[in-house]
């Protein structure tokens, strides 16, 4: 999850949480210039929780989309939060506040912060369970990066390992070209030995035969 938003969230929940028990107090005020400077603080912090919540709203949908709708989805929670502080605000303010001074009088203020306090509750579980689902996400991220990472690796592997194949091939097929080579000459050689077998043979033919006639002439001539 950004950090700028988890940021604007921290000042907003504190916000809130202060707002609503600012509205419980003024409730119980009566008609005056204490309970008309406390409306004005109220109101002062909802702007401040409104111009958080377009923060947050305007962060979040510059995320990537699966930690985006999270983050709208908590957003909405959000913002229905401020809608019951702002009608807090309005019903103190309006004509009716003193008979809702007696009702809140009547409820007893610890109600009120059990409400408020149970309302602090369900956003804190419900912004953990969102902040769960980012992690994992964000997690998932990671080990499709990790696998993208180690498929390229593969890849690469295999590309040198094609390479030297590629290479290995080469070097076999000049040593076909060479023994290739080899054959002819030994070829050429054996052909060559067995001409000269036979020219020797003849020269050793004839010098017998010539060796013969001379024995025969000194003989009988």
């Amino acid at each position: 999850m950004s950090e700028v938003f988890k940021g604007y969230e921290r000042q907003y929940c504190e916000l809130s949480a202060n707002l609503s028990r600012k509205c419980a107090s003024a409730g119980l005020l009566p008609v005056g210039e204490q309970k008309k400077q406390k409306v004005s603080e109220i109101k002062a912090g909802v702007d401040e929780a409104d111009t958080l919540i377009r923060k947050m709203d305007l962060e979040a949908r510059s995320l990537q989309p699966g930690v985006k709708a999270m983050l709208l989805a908590k957003l909405r929670e959000y913002k229905s939060d401020l809608n019951k502080l702002k009608r807090e605000v309005k019903r103190i303010t309006s004509p009716n506040t003193d008979q809702a001074r007696e009702e809140l009088l009547e409820a007893g203020l610890a109600d009120s912060h059990k409400a408020s306090l149970d309302q602090r509750e369900r956003l804190t579980f419900s912004t953990e369970r969102l902040n769960q689902s980012s992690e994992r996400i964000m997690e998932s991220r990671r080990t499709m990066l990790e696998t993208e990472e180690l498929g390229v690796s593969i890849v690469q592997d295999l590309h040198q390992q094609r390479e030297t194949l590629l290479h290995a091939h080469h070097k076999l097929h000049g040593v076909d070209e060479a023994i290739d080579k080899s054959k002819k000459i030994l070829t050429a050689m054996t052909r060559r030995m067995s001409r000269n077998k036979w020219i020797i043979g003849s020269v050793i033919a004839a010098l017998i035969l010539a060796i013969i006639l001379i024995l025969y002439f000194k003989l009988f001539g």
